[in-house]
């Protein structure tokens, strides 16, 4: 480890590592930084593929580093709170509070302003934090951190930046007539992974340094080509001397005009790719291959898998965790219904806003978001109901991360998809038995931000034009100033191909020939009994109906109604509860003469069929109702107690 006096001066922020075989126990546990810059929704989707990477490998704890835009922000600490992944701590740092150290350098780059963020870690990162790494996001690692961290240990006299060569022959000028790269040292080099030393570069007056140099370019230059990576090329080529070069398979570049092969003989040599293009994954390499299915195995593992405690490490669990723990050794193994139980409590790895996301509420005050939840077999709904509902949409889908990338492929190979910003997709990952169907609920309901809320599942067609007559609704019923549950009548068809009627009347006559239902007509009428389709066919204005036992209509209501409970999972109850609660916090149920929905047919889902095949879980179902009605008469006393009679007599 160097002379004692480094490496006592390094252990808050970790110390020297040799290569993994010779690790010793104390030296494991020492944390390794590691800064990125990430902004907007796509780099958020990026930067978990590398990170899932680095989590594979490491042995070591980890603090990241997070330089990100209020997008980016809210994406990565909603995942990483809910990944719960042992010894990994995360810190944030505003990028917007950035901007103007760089905004006066324009940048051609696609990257833009988030481009040049690295020039300014030496004064936003903590000032006692002596050394990061730090990582572009489109990068995977095939090997520990720990023995890049280890490189440090390797800087002699005055180096201060650790960098691997470009693999490209950009800065060597001459890849078309007029191209004039900025000044580098020969090839220049890549600032996809660099190691930093912040406490010596902080003594340099790095800051001035890189300042003074871009200024003095920009005279002739005009503009960056390739961001921050050029204003470093530009200092290095003066100061030489500041440079510990990193053998190349630190930083293997795959882009068009790269000579990456040259750098390695043997998978085992393999340390770092880096898809330094957008283009990425359609690159001229002849191992490429192998390298799009590294990249691939990170993409689509199971993050879940990466929650695991590091070996020898005593780990700091943190609060979150803790509680966890405590609540579950509370519950008993033994009860029949002991799995049921364990869902309420189980933390699922969620992705805010998979996909590009952009929508502003109307200022009027009476938009209304549909919000539904579903799995992958249910996808195909999706166009359908965009095209029915031109509205805001809050979506939380239930998917395997290999899931989540097919649906990646299929929503970017939708035009229908790709032409509306306003739907939030909201990806929790798949753990345990069960479907979280309430879970999924309150994920899309929380990511609402219009005041109100259309409460929907996604097997339903809203009927046209329902977005705006329920707007109209907001005002005609002073839904602002009253508890109100709007009621939109659920009808069902038996077919595959229906045509969607257009109007009230259209459907009053499907319904009469025996094209339409009223939905669960056959199987389950309580459900919607009390919605009164009768007085529904001939009614012109809203009315109002009671609630009963077993109701569960679809509603509108405003954004601060209450969640759904979460022992209810799979099939059964899940609706029925969340009304009754409803009804106890006297909410007026009234039903809209003129809205409809159709439930369009499907094959029934995997949770139906264990629910119809399996007694246990029919029994547990009973218990848990059990359960939520007595929770519900202590909370809500005395006007509870007809929910307990109700069901006696159902």
């Amino acid at each position: 480890g160097g002379n004692t006096h480094s490496l006592r001066e390094d252990m808050p922020s970790g110390g020297f590592l040799s290569p993994p075989p010779t690790l010793l126990p104390h030296q494991l546990s020492l944390t390794i930084h590691v800064a990125i810059v990430c902004a907007g929704y796509n780099a958020s989707r990026d930067v978990v593929t590398l990170v899932k990477s680095v989590l594979f490998h490491r042995r070591n704890p980890l603090h990241f580093h997070f330089i990100t835009d209020s997008i980016a922000q809210q994406i990565l600490s909603s995942l990483f709170h809910t990944w719960m992944v042992p010894a990994v701590k995360v810190d944030f740092y505003d990028a917007d509070e950035l901007k103007s150290e760089v905004s006066w350098i324009p940048n051609k780059h696609y990257s833009g302003i988030y481009g040049l963020m690295k020039l300014v870690l030496t004064k936003t990162l903590p000032s006692d934090l002596q050394r990061v790494i730090v990582l572009d996001t489109d990068i995977t690692f095939a090997t520990d951190i720990a023995e890049l961290w280890a490189v440090f240990h390797k800087f002699k006299g005055q180096q201060v930046l650790g960098l691997v060569e470009n693999q490209s022959d950009w800065y060597l000028g001459n890849l078309w007539k007029n191209h004039r790269p900025w000044p580098a040292l020969g090839r220049g080099f890549n600032t996809g992974v660099i190691l930093l030393l912040l406490d010596r570069l902080r003594k340099l007056r790095w800051e001035q340094m890189w300042r003074l140099t871009a200024e003095r370019e920009l005279m002739s230059m005009l503009s960056t080509s390739l961001a921050d990576q050029d204003i470093f090329n530009a200092v290095i080529k003066q100061n030489p001397f500041l440079v510990h070069q990193l053998p190349c398979f630190w930083n293997v570049q795959l882009s068009d005009h790269t000579r990456s092969e040259k750098c390695y003989k043997d998978v085992s040599d393999l340390k770092v790719i880096h898809w330094n293009s957008p283009k990425k994954l359609r690159v001229k390499n002849k191992h490429v291959e192998f390298f799009r299915n590294l990249y691939l195995t990170f993409l689509e593992y199971d993050g879940n898998l990466l929650r695991r405690e590091l070996f020898g490490c005593p780990s700091e669990a943190d609060h979150n965790s803790e509680n966890l723990q405590k609540t579950l050794s509370e519950l008993d193994e033994d009860d029949p219904c002991y799995e049921f139980r364990r869902e309420r409590f189980t933390v699922h790895r969620t992705h805010l806003y998979f996909l590009h996301y952009e929508y502003e509420p109307s200022s009027d005050n009476t938009d209304v978001t549909l919000v539904a939840q579903l799995s992958m077999d249910r996808l195909q709904m999706l166009e359908a109901i965009c095209k029915h509902w031109e509205g805001p949409i809050s979506l939380a889908l239930y998917l395997s991360d290999a899931e989540a990338q097919q649906f990646l492929r299929y929503a970017q190979g939708s035009e229908v998809l790709m032409s509306r910003g306003n739907v939030g997709y909201h990806i929790v990952y798949k753990e345990g038995q069960f479907y979280p169907v309430n879970l999924l609920r309150n994920v899309a309901m929380r990511h609402v931000n219009t005041p109100y809320m259309f409460l929907s599942d996604i097997d339903f067609l809203p009927m046209y034009g329902l977005y705006e007559y329920l707007r109209k609704s907001v005002v005609q019923l002073d839904m602002a100033n009253a508890k109100k549950a709007l009621v939109v009548p659920a009808f069902e068809t038996l077919r595959y191909r229906l045509s969607y009627p257009k109007s009230k009347a259209e459907l009053l006559s499907q319904l009469d020939m025996g094209t339409l239902f009223t939905f669960r007509y056959h199987v389950w009428t309580k459900g919607h009994a009390p919605t009164n389709f009768a007085k529904w066919r001939t009614a012109t204005t809203p009315y109002r109906v009671q609630w009963e036992a077993d109701f569960e209509p679809y509603v509108m209501v405003r954004r601060d109604s209450p969640e759904y409970d979460r022992r209810f999972v799979g099939f059964g109850w899940n609706k029925v509860a969340h009304i009754m609660e409803l009804d106890a916090q006297e909410y007026e149920f009234v039903v809209l003469p003129n809205a409809y929905m159709i439930h369009m047919p499907h094959a029934p889902s995997f949770d139906i069929t264990k629910f119809r095949s399996n007694k246990q879980y029919r029994v547990c179902l009973k218990t848990l109702k059990e359960e939520f009605q007595q929770n519900m008469s202590r909370r809500y006393g005395f006007a509870a107690l007809k929910y307990m009679t109700a069901e006696n007599n159902s």
